[in-house]
């Protein structure tokens, strides 16, 4: 499995009203948690004071991550930027 370091930003689009908007992100909890629970998303964090988060993932390939990306219910309302990450000397098991 490959890990990937990914940024989201989300926006509000403006003709989503309220009751549209908690749907969607009821949804994004959803799929989010069974990406957690299948140890996709690795580890998340919230950017405070944004609607932005940064996380670890984990996809056989960038591909593979994509199709994940594009799997979250929010997608297009998503700004989304990935970097590969590679094992780094000081990880590396002796």
């Amino acid at each position: 499995m490959a890990e990937f370091l990914v940024r989201i930003v989300l926006t509000r689009p403006s003709a989503l009203d309220d009751d549209a908007w908690t749907s969607l992100l009821a949804a994004e909890r959803e799929v989010g948690l069974g990406y957690r629970r299948r140890g996709v998303v690795q580890r998340i964090w919230r950017l405070p004071g944004t609607t932005s988060n940064v996380g670890i993932w984990s996809a056989p390939d960038a591909s593979d991550l994509d199709r994940l990306l594009a799997g979250l219910p929010a997608f297009r309302y998503m700004s989304i930027e990935v970097e590969a990450l590679a094992l780094h000397y000081l990880e590396a098991t002796e």
